[in-house]
């Protein structure tokens, strides 16, 4: 079975996410401050696919966070 890495944008997005704890892509993409929001957004969605990050959609703003501790 072989291991998902994520590619280094993604890789920025979690590390914010462990920093911030469970955040909106705004919040996210404010925090990481690079690129196009709608690429923060993107990056994002994949990353819930792959099963790295957990999307809550309970509210109007979809709230993500990691699905794994950082260690």
């Amino acid at each position: 079975m072989s291991r998902i890495r994520p590619t280094p944008g993604e890789w920025e997005i979690l590390q914010a996410l462990w920093k911030l704890g469970p955040s909106t892509v705004r919040e996210v993409h404010e925090s990481i401050a690079a690129g196009h929001y709608n690429t923060t957004l993107k990056l994002m969605q994949i990353l819930a696919e792959k099963g790295l990050v957990v999307r809550d959609e309970a509210a109007r703003a979809h709230v993500y966070k990691a699905a794994a501790a950082r260690e």
